[in-house]
């Protein structure tokens, strides 16, 4: 049985109906269920559940909030992932944590491979990178998989966003200088459960993994895709603009180069993701169907 902590969010919420539609025992245990900083919670559920496997998808996400209040993103992304990694090594379970793009600068011109220098810009890139030390320091068999720019059908995302912004505005502005691969949650839900009888049984697969979708693009060419999928839907079809960096300032610094080489990750799971504008699509479609199926039932 594979344990989730951070059932609530997109990714905890995703894995929960893709091991669904797989028949995959598993159970999500949101933040108000179980808080990962509080090591007697932790091992209240590791008593009530027995998993086999441990996925970390608790995270503080909010990267511009963390650049002035930085507490909540430390005990999230740090502390959390190492009361879970000393939980695992007592408990003898292996641990599945998810981590970020944003562990590098972003200045490498070509795709970040997993062994690439790293060198967080932000205080949210920071703690991650510290909860990858952590896990690693403490638990032997642990998986570490980086993804980015992840988006889906449950929580809060960019593509949600570009959803809702291309009913309400005629242009979009969106930064062209910032590159990476979007990753739905579906494709990453998917590359846990590759990951997880192999993680479970001992295989000799441990270590840092990437995994996103196939293909790059900037923020600018995800949204355009975005938009241009449902416009066919909803009649709205607005401009969508280039803007650089400088047009947008944020608290936090963003990589501009977000690309993460995944041959590793195809090579020992056998698996890899759908080009990311294909897959970016067939989300687009289904999230502004499910609004259109509420509106109606609403009216």
């Amino acid at each position: 049985m594979i344990l989730v902590f951070g059932g609530g969010g997109q990714v905890g919420q995703e894995l929960v109906r893709t091991a669904g539609s797989q028949r995959v025992p598993l159970t999500a245990l949101g933040r108000r269920q179980t808080d990962i900083t509080d090591p007697a919670a932790v091992a209240a559920a590791f008593a009530a559940y027995r998993p086999t496997l441990v996925v970390n998808a608790e995270a503080h996400t909010h990267v511009d909030r963390a650049e002035t209040n930085a507490a909540p993103a430390a005990e999230a992304n740090a502390h959390g992932p190492a009361i879970l990694a000393a939980a695992c090594a007592t408990a003898g379970f292996p641990l599945l944590h998810i981590s970020t793009d944003y562990v590098f600068d972003g200045t490498k011109p070509g795709p970040y491979v997993e062994s690439d220098p790293v060198a967080p810009l932000s205080v949210y890139g920071r703690t991650k990178l510290a909860g990858e030390a952590a896990v690693r320091d403490i638990l032997l068999r642990h998986v570490i998989l980086r993804t980015a720019w992840v988006y889906g059908e449950f929580g809060s995302n960019f593509l949600k966003t570009m959803v809702r912004l291309a009913r309400e505005r005629d242009e979009l502005r969106v930064v062209a200088d910032q590159h990476g691969s979007p990753t739905s949650t579906h494709e990453l839900a998917a590359a846990i459960l590759e990951i997880a009888p192999h993680l479970a049984a001992g295989a000799d697969v441990c270590g840092t993994y990437h995994f996103t979708g196939s293909g790059a693009t900037s923020w600018h060419g995800f949204a355009v895709v975005i938009v241009a999928a449902q416009a066919p839907l909803t009649g709205r079809a607005p401009r969508v603009v280039a803007i650089t960096t400088a047009d947008h300032p944020t608290l936090a610094a963003r990589p501009a180069n977000s690309v993460l080489d995944c041959s590793r990750f195809g090579r020992v799971f056998g698996f890899r993701a759908r080009p990311w504008a294909d897959e970016v699509a067939d989300i687009t479609r289904a999230v502004v169907l499910a609004q259109q199926r509420k509106s109606a039932h609403v009216a």
